[in-house]
C-alpha cells in the first residue's frame, strides 16, 4: 500500500503553518514525523490529531484531503 501525504505539505503551506509548528501543536514525536516525511504508515491517533490542529474533518483525512492511499 502506497502512503502520500502531498496533500499534507500542500495544506501547510496554504495555511502558512511549518513543520515543527504543526508537530509542535499535535504533539507529534520527532521519529513519528520522520515517518510522515518518509511516506510511511503512521497512526490513526497521529491523523486525527493532525486535522484536529488543521481544523479538518477527520473523515476527510483517509478520502484524500490529507493522505493518499493506494491499495
Amino acid at each position: 500500500m502506497a502512503i502520500s501525504y502531498n496533500k499534507l505539505w500542500k495544506l501547510l503551506i496554504d495555511r502558512k503553518i511549518s513543520v515543527a509548528e504543526l508537530r509542535k501543536q499535535a504533539d507529534i514525536a520527532p521519529n513519528t514525523m520522520t515517518r510522515i516525511r518518509k511516506e510511511q504508515e503512521v497512526t490513526m491517533q497521529v491523523l486525527c490529531r493532525i486535522c484536529a490542529v488543521l481544523d479538518v474533518d477527520f473523515g476527510d483525512c483517509p478520502y484524500g484531503r490529507i493522505i493518499m492511499v493506494d491499495l
